[in-house]
């Protein structure tokens, strides 16, 4: 993705709003207790989450899970005792990744303290399957997050990645 993007995602990040309509549409969507995983989200990834949703709709996907676990694919973004990762992180992962693999994996091997975020970040995909399956969330949804984040190509999870690239 080209620098531009991220910065676009950055102040998207930083200035982007959740209307009521689409708070109404979330907890239309999830059950009580995937709305409480959505919500424990940083304000940046409830907004991102909303608009791979919104790419899958507005691209003709109508699946009520597909949609569902669009809505959840980042909730493992939060770690054991309901921090999110702050923000400055995302920049230092993107740099790292791409610049600086093996300082990423470092970073990630640490994990303590201020490299906390990196594991939380490097296992979100799984982390988001443990805690929908823990809070009692569909287990359709749970078999498609646990594809997603095993890179299975299935129909759902190259419809969620791509949505997501998009976003």
């Amino acid at each position: 993705m080209g620098r531009f993007y991220r910065l676009y995602q950055l102040f998207r990040a930083t200035t982007g709003r959740i209307t009521q309509q689409e708070q109404n549409l979330v907890e239309q969507h999830l059950t009580d207790c995937e709305l409480l995983l959505f919500k424990r989200m940083a304000y940046f990834d409830q907004r991102h989450c909303i608009d791979v949703y919104t790419t899958l709709v507005r691209n003709g996907y109508h699946d009520s899970t597909l949609l569902r676990a669009a809505l959840l694919h980042d909730c493992g973004k939060v770690d054991n005792n309901g921090r999110t990762i702050p923000l400055v992180y995302y920049g230092i992962f993107v740099i790292l990744e791409r610049f600086m693999p093996e300082l990423y994996t470092l970073a990630v091997s640490k994990g303590r303290g201020i490299c906390s975020p990196f594991v939380i970040h490097h296992t979100h995909e799984l982390r988001s399957v443990q805690l929908v399956q823990a809070a009692g969330g569909s287990s359709d949804i749970v078999s498609l997050l646990r594809d997603y984040a095993d890179h299975r190509q299935t129909p759902y999870t190259q419809a969620l990645q791509w949505a997501d690239n998009q976003n």
